[in-house]
């Protein structure tokens, strides 16, 4: 089902379709399968990496570049086509429905793109906008740090300014993306006089620097996507502070509050193309037809549609010009809830083939026990289902605030 947005959506979303058609190398789709890649869900795509390795990847990569179609929805004076929410939407869509990648540059083009093109001075924007299209620079992010759960402004991490350049010393935890960075983003307290959110600094810097030392933590799933980091007294200019000393918090803010519709209604493709795959392994087990079985397929599917349609709403209101409110909350919770216990109904048609790791080196899992193991994490990262269930109830519901012990 496709949303009827207008004659001029229309237009765009058929010339972006003959575009992808006439343009992508012969052999690309065929190189992995980039849909699983793209949805984001705990079974990932295999031979991922010889695919990006791939001299079609770097053809399309060059390809998407000339047409400005990497980092889009920036303006276009930093190498963007302003494309709106609506427009990115339906580029999401199309690149899904050719099973070719939508090329982007991860969290420099997500997170530190966005703040740099709010908050830094025209010199910055011309020093590492340009960096983050190309993909020479590739970020990770410096927010978390031990012992501080969700509490951001109680960073310790210290910027001390000396001249020119400012030293960084301290911890960060569950540093997604840290083996492929070579540059990170990260909130230090360069004043701790002031009150904790008033202190901090929003500061790039080069993570091959040698007084950089980080670890990958291994998960449940026998993955280790996450990193804890070690910075010791890594010096990077002043000129790398966004938006200024002691302003950081407010930086910080736009890096987590830069929600755009772009993904809309492609996030339950991946959960709908999973479903499906649930339904075959119920029948290779000979459990199709068990009755309890359907109805938790039945749920499962009802859950994916739900989150369509949902999309679906999201899309209409930014195409009627109303940006969403606590919808992302709503849409995190939902989906992560989903997913574990989508996991947990897997394991439980799979039965005792659940509890058999295959034969390999270090950890490997099936694709239903990553599910199963992994997808407990999405109720964790970005917000905890606890958190979102607060902003609902406090924002969205009106309902009392939690009570907070001074502090």
């Amino acid at each position: 089902m496709e949303l009827d947005l207008g004659p001029e959506i229309a237009q765009f979303r058929t010339e972006l379709r003959e575009w992808i058609a006439r343009e992508a190398p012969e052999g690309l789709a065929e190189l992995a399968d980039w849909n699983m890649a793209a949805s984001g869900g705990a079974r990932r795509a295999p031979r991922m990496a010889d695919a990006l390795a791939s001299p079609l990847y770097a053809e399309w990569d060059r390809k998407l570049s000339a047409a400005r179609l990497i980092c889009p929805h920036w303006p276009a004076e930093y190498g963007g086509q302003d494309m709106d929410a609506v427009r990115l939407a339906v580029l999401n869509e199309e690149f899904y429905r050719a099973g070719v990648p939508r090329v982007n540059r991860g969290m420099g083009e997500s997170l530190v793109g966005p703040s740099i093109i709010g908050h830094g001075t025209p010199e910055q924007k011309a020093t590492f906008l340009p960096r983050i299209i190309s993909g020479e620079d590739r970020y990770c992010q410096g927010f978390s740090e031990p012992n501080h759960g969700s509490d951001l402004a109680a960073v310790e991490t210290k910027g001390e300014v000396d001249g020119d350049e400012i030293v960084i010393t301290g911890q960060k935890v569950w540093t997604s993306g840290a083996a492929y960075a070579n540059k990170m983003f990260i909130l230090c307290r360069t004043d701790p006089a002031v009150p904790k959110h008033a202190g901090l600094s929003y500061v790039l810097f080069d993570f091959t620097d040698p007084g950089v030392t980080f670890r990958p933590i291994r998960q449940i799933s026998g993955a280790a996507e996450f990193a804890e980091d070690f910075i010791d007294g890594v010096r990077a200019p002043l000129f790398n502070v966004i938006g200024g000393l002691n302003n950081g918090w407010r930086v910080a803010m736009t890096t987590l509050g830069h929600e755009r519709g772009g993904r809309a209604t492609v996030q339950h493709l991946g959960f709908e193309r999973e479903y499906w795959e649930l339904v075959e392994t119920a029948r290779k087990h000979g459990k199709n037809t068990e009755p309890l079985v359907r109805q938790q397929l039945a749920w499962a599917y009802t859950q994916v549609q739900l989150m369509k349609f949902s999309g679906l709403r999201t899309l209409a209101q930014l195409a009627a010009g109303r940006q969403p409110g606590p919808e992302a909350s709503v849409a995190k919770l939902f989906w992560s809830e989903y997913h574990k216990k989508l996991g947990e109904i897997a394991v439980g048609i799979e039965g005792t083939d659940a509890l058999i790791r295959p034969a390999g080196d270090g950890y490997p899992t099936t694709g239903w026990e990553n599910v199963f193991l992994s997808s407990r994490a999405g109720t964790i990262y970005s917000g905890t289902s606890e958190v979102q269930r607060n902003i609902i109830g406090e924002r969205a519901l009106k309902l009392p605030k939690e009570p907070r012990l001074p502090g």
